[in-house]
């Protein structure tokens, strides 16, 4: 018998192309998923399509920007999870974010503030005694901020280290927070920019970092990727700025 098979996983914004990826390999490996999401239909598409086992999972509504409505969505839940994954992620060009703050405010709400919120609220219910890990994605445009999309890069920044604390918070009750720090994935929101395709990484791939998480805090795929990530923590500030 697979050792998941009593085991439940929630995931948030459940529509990204990693996240859908993370609900074929969580079901494969026994576990019974949540997949929450604005846009239900897509997900029950994905669900049709790939011939998902239907006793495994089970699609709701979220909206991770509908910060009110996060405490009854998440009390009505089937089952407390036992691991729960925030993929939401939401992206408008630099220059936009810049001259129209309807943008960069969506850019707050979905990829930092409703992710606070909705995980607030999970890790803070002491009588769900299942809860054994939070996963959160965010990116590399996080880590240092450069020109070219430093208000996108400010909200995965901020939720990376929203989870930093978040893991000392729930250090003591044993539960494991990680997040991923994900550079150019193949996804629908980055279509249309001009990327370094020897760097762009498949929806499945990264997924599979997500779904094998283990204990470290960040979690970079692909070792170039770690690489990258290295030099732009110890770059000085100077070099920074020249970055594309």
């Amino acid at each position: 018998m697979n050792q998941n098979t009593n085991k439940s996983v929630l995931i948030l914004g459940a529509n990204s192309d990693v996240a859908k990826q993370c609900i074929r390999q969580y079901i494969s490996k026994g576990f019974y998923v949540m997949a929450a999401s604005r846009n239900t239909q897509s997900l029950e598409d994905f669900a049709i399509e790939n011939n998902l086992d239907r006793s495994k999972i089970t699609i709701l509504y979220f909206d991770a920007a509908d910060f009110d409505s996060h405490q009854k969505f998440y009390t009505e839940l089937p089952v407390k999870p036992h691991i729960a994954v925030y993929a939401a992620g939401f992206l408008v060009d630099n220059q936009k974010a810049l001259t129209d703050f309807k943008g960069a405010k969506q850019m707050m709400e979905v990829n930092y503030m409703g992710g606070v919120s909705i995980l607030s609220i999970i890790a803070m219910d002491k009588k769900n005694k299942n809860l054994e890990r939070i996963i959160g994605l965010s990116s590399l445009s996080g880590v240092r901020g450069r020109k070219s999309n430093f208000v996108y890069g400010s909200t995965k920044s901020a939720f990376t280290q929203f989870l930093a604390g978040l893991r000392q918070e729930l250090a003591s009750r044993k539960i494991i927070v990680n997040v991923l720090v994900i550079g150019y994935i193949r996804t629908k929101i980055n279509e249309g920019l001009e990327l370094n395709e020897s760097l762009i990484m498949e929806p499945d791939y990264v997924a599979g970092f997500v779904v094998n998480a283990g204990n470290s805090f960040t979690i970079v795929p692909n070792f170039k990727w770690k690489i990258i990530y290295h030099i732009v923590r110890l770059l000085p500030e100077s070099l920074v700025a020249k970055l594309p």
